[in-house]
Order: structure tokens, then C-alpha cells, then sequence
């Protein structure tokens, strides 16, 4: 019943559709944030174009198009108001983007890792109440990573604003932590399954 009939692709699958993210906080930490807001456009602009010519289906880009909306904005904010107060929680902003993305998908029943889950799995299997209910409970994983990441990277840029070894290690973790979910919990189901039958 899991996502892991090709175990391999997963970690891959969500770096991929999180690329214009990591990217963007890599710049950052070297360059100015309208460089780095420019690069997560572009990239998310890449990026969409490169998985529609795949043959990629909508629900399997929400993340893209989410880094489409976010980045767009964020450039235009960036470029418009240079010194805007905002680029000092650029990094925290991101992660409560992300929040808001992954808690929406599941407010209206299509938790954004389900059209991931479904380019690895056989068809057969897409419309297994295991299947759905898995892919519910890891996008809630990444939800309350982005939420709890984007909250502490506030209090820390409010508290600790030069606690740069913190806030990488959180951004780390943030991301970490649901992508190691994500490998081991399908897994977990599936063993679970099989010694039941």
C-alpha cells in the first residue's frame, strides 16, 4: 500500500519539488534577498516548465506552484522595497508559506503529497483508503515540521538574531526530519500489511 514501490525516487522526488526552496536559503546566507528571491523564481519557473514537458500532472506540483506564487511575491516585494523589514524574516517567512501550503492541501483533502506519492506507485493503488490515509498522515508531518520551523525561526531572528548556526541547523531539521518520515513511515506501513495477511 505504500508510496515506495520505487524506494529509491522518493528522497529524490520531494528534494526536487524543493529545490527553489533550498536554493533560496543558500543564497540568502551569501547575497542580498532580492538575489535570493530572484533565484527561487527562476528556478520554480524551471523547474514547472521542465515537469509539464514530463507529462506531470497538477496535483504533483502543488509545491511548485506554491514556490511559483511565493517567490514572485517575495521578488517583487524585494525589489520594490529594498530595506523592507520583511528581508530579516525572509527565512521564517518561507517555512510559514510552506505551513500554509501543506496545511491547505489537507483542508481540502488533497494533502499535497499524495500527487507525489502517486508518479511512484501503480494506479491500482491510488484510490486505497492505506494509500490516501499514508500520504494524510506525511503531509501532516511536513505541515507541523514548516509550522514549528517557521515559528522557532521567529522567536530565534526576535531573540538570537545572530544565531546563525542555530537557524541553519533549524532549516536543516525542518526539512530533514519530514523527509525521513516520508522514506520510513510507507515502509513501516507496508511491513505492518504484509505481516497481517
Amino acid at each position: 500500500m505504500s508510496q515506495l514501490e520505487r524506494p529509491g525516487e522518493t528522497g529524490m522526488n520531494y528534494l526536487k519539488s524543493f529545490l527553489p526552496w533550498i536554493a533560496f536559503a543558500v543564497v540568502a546566507t551569501q547575497f542580498d534577498w532580492r538575489w535570493s528571491g530572484l533565484t527561487g523564481l527562476v528556478l520554480s519557473a524551471a523547474l514547472l516548465v521542465l515537469a509539464r514537458r514530463e507529462g506531470r500532472k497538477a496535483d504533483a506540483l502543488i509545491i511548485e506552484w506554491s514556490a511559483l506564487a511565493f517567490f514572485a511575491l517575495l521578488t517583487a516585494v524585494a525589489f520594490t522595497f529594498p530595506a523592507s523589514p520583511l528581508k530579516t524574516y525572509t527565512g521564517a517567512l518561507t517555512d510559514a508559506w510552506l505551513a500554509l501550503t501543506a496545511w491547505g492541501s489537507l483542508a481540502i483533502g488533497k494533502p499535497f503529497t499524495l500527487g507525489i506519492a502517486r508518479t511512484m506507485t501503480p494506479p491500482q493503488l491510488w484510490d486505497n483508503p492505506v494509500f490516501k490515509r499514508v500520504n494524510a498522515i506525511i503531509t501532516l508531518v511536513w505541515a507541523a515540521s514548516f509550522t514549528v520551523t517557521g515559528l522557532a525561526g521567529i522567536a530565534l531572528l526576535n531573540y538570537a538574531p545572530h544565531a546563525t548556526a542555530a537557524l541553519i541547523t533549524l532549516k536543516v531539521l525542518g526539512f530533514a526530519v519530514p523527509v525521513v518520515f516520508t522514506v520510513r513511515y510507507p515502509r513501516i506501513v507496508r511491513a505492518r500489511a504484509e505481516k497481517a495477511a
